[in-house]
């Protein structure tokens, strides 16, 4: 089939992007300050220009023009003519080749080459070399799919547990997962791997960045890649290397209809922070080369600079509204058109940058919050940036759900045994209404973790005392140097009994306070086989076995995926692990229990000045599951059990008494130091013998008589 047009007529500035309409393609680009926008169509590979096309009408800031010939499958791309004015702002040049924002499929990779930037070597004139043999060219697409009876599992943030995954790392070594498919969106929707979720009880994966990125230079010359994918240029095209050769955004929708279908939801790891073209001295690949005034951020004093709250060498202007209607586009793009059920805003206190500083009223915000169809998805921010006042936890609004990284540091600091630390403990476990307790928000806008993509995984954290990141090439400068990790006596694998003993029980500790807190749990890819990379805490890089998840090490621990399981199906069972509302102590059971109480070791309540008391590292959670009215959004009564909570992080046995004012027995529903302990046990004794550094849970057992 031919695939090159003839003929080129008006067409709209509406929607933008390249659009079949069944007859032909619409083409249409944002661009303020162009004075021409030529259309570049190319063969089928992307190698070799046919033809370049003026779009001939420019309305509103908009650039358009209808092929009536054209089709999907033809590859194309944009030369922007325009001032080259680096002072002002702008950086036109038609010597390269741009990529469309609203791209739906992108064809070839980023080759690094001198030609891709914009200016010649003394940097006051534009580059004359073309640089469209080294970039990726966009695909129109045919976006036809039978989404078939596909529905959105809607499961309640309260009810939600999410499981961080990389679509590459997680299938990449799978042995039951066909070697085609391994790495690839239609190779996580394989049975295998949807059984293993289920299995563990989580309710939603979310994958890291999956919209279309490029490798960083300084990478691909150490043979390194951008294995995280945190350096996006194109927003609504999957990317490449997760798709089967020559497969398309279908397999992407398979997934997520797959996924659907078993109860899981998907949420998508976005970044609308800033690009992949950095700083002034980054390549020109499309943002830049289209309207570098209106997409980024620039300096007020010198505009040939941007500011860069990201570190990452730019950031977008969403207090423009066409930059703000590109995001909005894709989000609803992929919403709509893909059904993904959230998104986890990377940085997200740059989206809410405006002249003035963050706001959380910004029009990024507002916009997200009126519209019909995002307001009701799962939204999480990463509530900070690396700019002025960029660490905002707690301050995003109503609707939304944050990482909460003061969650991941008091945890790991209460469990490798520092000082101090119950007051911190207490409102993590509380689901942190010091923090979020404001403008009618709930404990699930809290995301729990105690590891993540960033930072060690949880073998590593009672492996390592500190990072081993040598492999990244930056001689161990890069990572966090404040991991809160402990190696229990041995820096890396060991041998010693007593060693693995110690590090198995804590990962037991840290993953039954994780999923026993109020709030939203999250999980990291392969901590249920206790997957190591080697103590890197910084992987970014490495496309390797030190990312991959290795399903042997099931083998290695199988006794860790299990109890992960046990712990899902307690938090399942008793809505007393996830009320509704925050827990202060104020709402009475029918016998007088509070519906929290803090209990020290004697059996008492605990006292202020226990709280304080430095060297004081064990108390109980005491949760009474018939103490206020709790109510399913059906209106049924959430009424529970009463469980209690005991956890000693220090060394030394303690003989912890059961509450004075509670009367019945105790059993034992879960203990760290026995991971097949459970309610077969009999009542449990008073006082109960609590091992150093154990986690266990109690069920009350009413008295005869009683209901």
């Amino acid at each position: 089939m031919n695939l090159l047009p003839r003929t080129v007529w008006p067409g709209r500035p509406w929607p933008l992007g390249a659009t079949f309409d069944g007859y032909g393609v619409n083409f249409a680009l944002f661009s303020a300050h162009a004075t021409k926008v030529e259309l570049c169509l190319f063969d089928a590979s992307g190698q070799n220009e046919l033809a370049r096309i003026p779009l001939p009408e420019y309305t509103d800031e908009v650039w358009h023009g209808y092929l009536p010939e054209a089709r999907p499958g033809l590859v194309y791309g944009y030369r922007v003519h325009g001032p080259w004015a680096p002072e002002r702002g702008h950086r036109f040049n038609p010597h390269k080749l741009l990529l469309d924002p609203y791209a739906r499929e992108i064809r070839g990779t980023l080759r690094w080459h001198d030609a891709l930037h914009d200016r010649d070597g003394d940097g006051r004139h534009p580059d004359p070399r073309d640089s469209a043999p080294f970039v990726p060219k966009a695909v129109v697409v045919d976006p036809a799919f039978t989404w078939g009876d596909d529905r959105r599992p809607d499961t309640p943030f309260s009810d939600t547990v999410i499981y961080e995954a990389h679509v590459r790392g997680f299938t990449r070594l799978h042995p039951e997962v066909p070697p085609l498919l391994r790495g690839t969106f239609l190779g996580l929707a394989e049975a295998p791997v949807i059984e293993h979720l289920l299995r563990l009880g989580v309710t939603a994966i979310e994958l890291m960045p999956v919209q279309f990125f490029i490798d960083e230079r300084h990478l691909v010359e150490r043979g390194l890649v951008d294995y995280w994918g945190y350096n996006p240029l194109g927003w609504f095209a999957p990317e490449p290397r997760y798709l089967t050769p020559g497969g398309n955004m279908a397999e992407f929708k398979t997934m997520v209809r797959r996924l659907h279908a078993a109860g899981l939801e998907v949420i998508l790891d976005v970044v609308y922070n800033h690009t992949a073209e950095g700083d002034h001295h980054g390549p020109t690949l499309s943002f830049r080369g289209i309207d570098n005034r209106s997409y980024y951020r620039l300096m007020v004093a010198d505009p040939r600079r941007y500011e860069d709250p990201t570190g990452c060498g730019n950031a977008l202007d969403l207090a423009h509204p066409r930059v703000l209607q590109l995001v909005m586009d894709s989000l609803r793009y992929w919403a709509l058109e893909m059904r993904v059920d959230g998104f986890r805003f990377d940085l997200a206190t740059t989206l809410g940058r405006e002249g003035h500083g963050f706001d959380p009223g910004a029009a990024f915000f507002d916009a997200i919050r009126q519209d019909p169809v995002l307001s009701r998805l799962k939204l999480i921010a990463e509530p900070w940036d690396l700019g002025p006042d960029g660490y905002r936890l707690g301050g995003y609004g109503p609707g939304w759900a944050e990482w909460n990284d003061r969650f991941r540091d008091t945890v790991r600091a209460f469990w490798r045994g520092d000082a101090g630390m119950l007051p911190a403990l207490g409102a993590r476990l509380l689901g942190s209404a010091d923090l979020f307790q404001h403008q009618g928000r709930r404990p699930w806008a809290s995301i729990n973790f105690v590891t993540a993509h960033d930072g060690f995984t949880l073998h590593d954290l009672v492996t390592y005392a500190r990072k081993h990141n040598e492999a990244n090439g930056e001689e161990n400068r890069d990572g966090s140097d404040h991991n809160f990790s402990c190696n229990y006596g041995v820096e890396g694998p060991s041998e010693d009994p007593r060693v693995d003993a110690i590090r198995r029980r804590q990962m037991r500790n840290l993953l039954a306070t994780l999923l026993l807190a109020q709030g939203t749990p999250m999980l990291l890819m392969g901590d249920e086989f206790a997957r190591t990379q080697q103590g890197n805490n910084n992987a970014y890089c490495q496309d390797n076995e030190i990312s991959w998840l290795d399903w042997s090490r099931a083998a290695l621990y199988p006794e860790l995926a299990a109890f992960l399981a046990r712990l899902l199906a307690l938090r399942r069972a008793h809505p007393v692990l996830r009320r509704p509302r925050f827990l202060h102590g104020r709402e009475r059971s029918p016998e007088g229990l509070a519906d929290v109480t803090w209990i020290a070791p004697d059996g008492r309540e605990m006292t202020p000045a226990e709280w304080h008391e430095p060297d004081r590292r064990c108390l109980g959670l005491m949760l009474c599951g018939t103490a206020g009215d709790y109510r399913g959004p059906r209106g049924e009564p959430l009424l529970d059990s009463t469980l209690l909570l005991l956890l000693n992080a220090a060394a030394d046995p303690v003989d912890f008494h059961l509450p004075l004012a509670v009367s019945g027995s105790w059993r034992r529903l879960l203990d760290t130091t026995d991971p097949l302990a459970g309610r077969d046990d009999g009542p449990a004794a008073d006082p109960f013998p609590l091992p150093g550094r154990s986690l266990v849970l109690l069920e009350r057992l009413p008295p005869e008589g009683e209901p």
